[in-house]
């Protein structure tokens, strides 16, 4: 695919070069409360701006239902995009409309605008070829350029990501170039110890990756809420934890080709459990306690893996050369579960091997748990991205980027 460097090295002064950026950012009452996917496409807007182009941001934000929600407004992402970028960003308060094109209408060489979400509009996630064909032809009218950055949208087959760079000339970003460098690391070539930590709540969201890595890892850690559906398919007591009934067979199965393969499949040896699930905005102390991992007792959930497992998770990866972690460990919003968490991220931090944050949630934790950034390989910016590239899928936004 050919990348921004050699769009540059073409030409874009007095060009509109639309950008399919990821400024899906997490809002709290209209507050920004993690700007990281905006910070990530800054190098790709910046350069563009100072080489003379006309810059047309474009993102979906949320899950509107093809209608325009003020929930959903991409104003606030803008406006930080402009505080992040030290010059005035231009909004367009529809996606195609009249005031899309006075927005880039009045662009001068070198300034940005951004148009509203694209998901305002039904066309962009359509099933429908020609429906989706159709938002992309009035999409392309605002453009000369395409260049493809919001990589935690690759893995769509939405009309920016996948229709509209066929009817540009189009470009990878900094950003999609820099997360393809990074995940052939993890899939060609792979420096070993390979070992790979998988978390958050739902194992069915995991199953295919937990399927390809079989295959590839020399060590797979289990952690949140996805390791009590493990626990019980090893006959355990989970008491309330979160279970996957449905999934039980297929993990029955990964255990033992995870044995047949010679795969280290880690399980937590103890975990915290409390009574219920606790209040992420009163954030009130739960007090919990730390249980053996198959001494569960009934009537209590486990909300992160417990301090034996934070020891255990660390030493299997110490001597890693290469991480990917995607998932945290426990419920890491409330204090009270959030060390697990805190474990594995100071594990990778510590490590001197190449360290890949899986996006989504881990990227979430390591920025909410104060970690510097700066110590990890790379952090991701698209969990579910990542994760179907690591599954051998081919990703529609990738492959509209081909030539």
């Amino acid at each position: 695919m050919k990348t921004i460097d050699e769009l540059l090295s073409e030409g874009v002064d007095g060009k509109r070069v639309f950008v399919r950026a990821d400024l899906n950012v997490p809002l709290a009452d209209g507050v920004i409360t993690d700007d990281g996917r905006i910070r990530a496409v800054l190098p790709t807007v910046k350069a563009l701006a100072e080489a003379g182009a006309k810059v047309v941001v474009a993102s979906h934000l949320g899950r509107p239902k093809g209608a325009p929600d003020p929930a959903f407004s991409l104003l606030p992402a803008a406006e930080r995009l402009g505080e992040l970028l030290g010059a005035p960003v231009a909004f367009a308060q529809d996606t195609v409309g009249p005031a899309a094109h006075a927005a880039v209408d009045g662009l001068q060489p070198g300034q940005v605008a951004v148009i509203e979400n694209l998901r305002f509009n039904p066309g962009e996630t359509s099933k429908d070829d020609a429906e989706r064909g159709e938002f992309a032809d009035r999409l392309a009218a605002l453009a000369d350029v395409y260049v493809g950055d919001g990589f935690g949208a690759v893995h769509r087959k939405h009309a920016s990501v996948y229709d509209l760079p066929a009817r540009l000339p189009h470009y990878a970003g900094y950003l999609i170039a820099t997360e393809v460098g990074v995940l052939k690391k993890l899939t060609e070539d792979v420096r070993r110890p390979y070992v790979v930590a998988l978390g958050g709540a739902k194992v069915s969201d995991k199953l295919a990756v937990i399927d390809e890595l079989l295959g590839k890892a020399d060590r797979l850690l289990i952690g949140g809420g996805m390791a009590y559906t493990f626990l019980k398919a090893q006959g355990h007591e989970i008491g309330t934890s979160l279970l996957q009934e449905d999934q039980l067979s297929a993990v029955k199965e990964y255990i033992e080709r995870a044995e047949k393969t010679g795969v280290e499949l880690v399980l937590p040896v103890d975990t915290l459990v409390a009574p219920e699930f606790p209040d992420l905005k009163a954030k009130a102390p739960v007090h919990p306690t730390a249980v053996a991992a198959d001494a569960m007792p009934a009537g209590q959930q486990g909300l992160d893996i417990g301090p034996e497992s934070r020891k255990l998770y660390a030493a299997k990866l110490a001597d890693a050369a290469t991480v990917f972690w995607n998932g945290p460990m426990g419920v890491f919003e409330h204090p009270d579960f959030a060390e697990g968490t805190r474990a594995v991220a100071q594990a990778l931090v510590d490590s001197d091997g190449f360290t890949v944050v899986g996006g989504g949630d881990s990227a979430a934790a390591v920025r909410t748990l104060g970690f510097d950034e700066s110590a990890f390989g790379h952090i991701s910016t698209g969990g579910g991205a990542s994760l179907e590239y690591l599954e051998g899928k081919t990703l529609p936004g990738l492959a509209a980027l081909e030539d």
